[in-house]
């Protein structure tokens, strides 16, 4: 008789297989659902294992088909629902009242096969509000959505790769001697230094630039990545920026107050919402104003566009040579790449491509992954 741990396994094992996403901690929440709700019907089994392992409706009838290999025909709903008088199906190879795998307490004669009485316990029947939004296209999420992501964004953490900084820290292997705490050390051995003191510099973080298009054809997807916007202004070293037709920098904006009179006071800065997009003018802008500064210098910079630009091509991919030679690393996030239709036929985004380093969607929760992950790898040669 198989334990708990290789029921779930084998079982999400096959759904993994199946197509069905089905990560560790999936696995690990139907294993404890085995537990704690101890199933004694196919149907109960099912309930556990549809309410931790699936997270969109459209996977149900794939699910089912899993699960009939699995166990044998069980998974056939319209059988599950039988008539009123009739006694429920027990799990295949188990014995009614107990999973396979499961310890009973024998202490007393209590835990026996005949006596065990089946848990009852309320199962959910859907996902978690998370699940089913990890999903959501952004340009598809209603007010109340919208309002539910903002709490899951405030959470997120975007991280960049370290830089060696003008500060130093003590370090046995270091690549330079610490000459003073060298000769400090050896006063206590007569004046001769017998240990070599070493010293490296420390890392921090590279600075964060994101530079965000709020123009019409970006408009179905701006109300969420607004809210990433704020997310980016939270971090440390970062400045965000939103353009259409002009350049407006919106970090002092982000940076004071709570998130909904943040996002409030952002909407209203930037004057050029929903308008044309300029994309290659709004880059030199930024370049002349910003990146001369030196603040693209050594930076990590995304930007979110779709590639619409409404200028010469020629004139964007200048300005983004330009950029690309100062900044650390470019990541292009354009949510239109999501479809798997999707080619690089505007000729901004055709113009760009050469000097991105990644290009990722972020069009939804769940590909916001691949966005922190694109920010925080390290600089591909070109």
């Amino acid at each position: 008789m198989p334990d708990l741990p290789e029921l779930a396994a084998a079982f999400t094992a096959a759904l993994h297989d199946a197509g069905i996403a089905v990560g560790p901690d999936r696995t690990r929440s139907f294993a404890r659902a085995l537990t704690l709700l101890a199933p004694s019907t196919t149907r109960e089994l099912r309930h556990c294992a549809l309410a931790t392992l699936v997270s969109d409706p459209e996977q149900i009838e794939l699910f089912d088909g899993v699960f009939r290999e699995v166990f044998g025909g069980a998974a056939d709903r319209g059988a599950q629902r039988g008539q009123p008088g009739d006694p429920p199906r027990s799990l295949p190879n188990t014995v009614p009242g107990r999973v396979p795998g499961t310890r009973t307490d024998t202490a007393g004669g209590r835990g026996r096969d005949a006596d065990a009485q089946p848990r009852t316990a309320p199962v959910p029947l859907a996902a978690s509000p998370l699940d089913r939004l990890a999903g959501r296209d952004f340009a598809d999420l209603s007010a109340e959505e919208l309002a539910r992501l903002s709490e899951v964004m405030r959470t997120l953490v975007l991280r960049t790769p370290t830089r060696p900084s003008r500060r130093r820290r003590t370090a046995h292997h270091g690549a330079r001697i610490d000459l003073r705490r060298t000769l400090s050390a050896g006063r206590r051995t007569g004046g001769y230094p017998l240990r070599l003191r070493r010293f490296a510099p420390r890392a921090r973080p590279r600075d964060l630039i994101v530079l965000c298009d709020i123009s019409g054809s970006m408009e179905p997807y701006a109300r969420a990545l607004l809210q990433l916007l704020y997310c980016a202004a939270r971090a440390t070293h970062a400045e965000v920026f939103t353009f259409a037709t002009r350049l407006t920098r919106l970090t002092p904006v982000l940076r004071r107050g709570g998130p909904d009179d943040a996002l409030a006071r952002a909407g209203r800065a930037a004057p050029d919402w929903s308008g044309g997009t300029r994309i290659a003018d709004c880059l030199a802008e930024f370049n002349e104003r910003f990146g001369r500064r030196g603040m693209a210098h050594g930076a990590v910079v995304a930007l979110v566009s779709d590639g619409w630009d409404t200028g010469p091509p020629a004139d964007l991919a200048t300005h983004m040579a330009r950029l690309s030679r100062v900044a650390y690393r470019v990541v292009w996030v354009n949510p239109r790449t999501a479809s798997p239709r999707y080619r690089p036929l505007v000729a901004g985004m055709a113009a760009a491509l050469p000097y991105c380093d990644a290009v990722v969607s972020a069009h939804n929760l769940a590909a916001l992954d691949d966005f922190a992950a694109a920010l925080y790898a390290r600089r591909c040669h070109r």
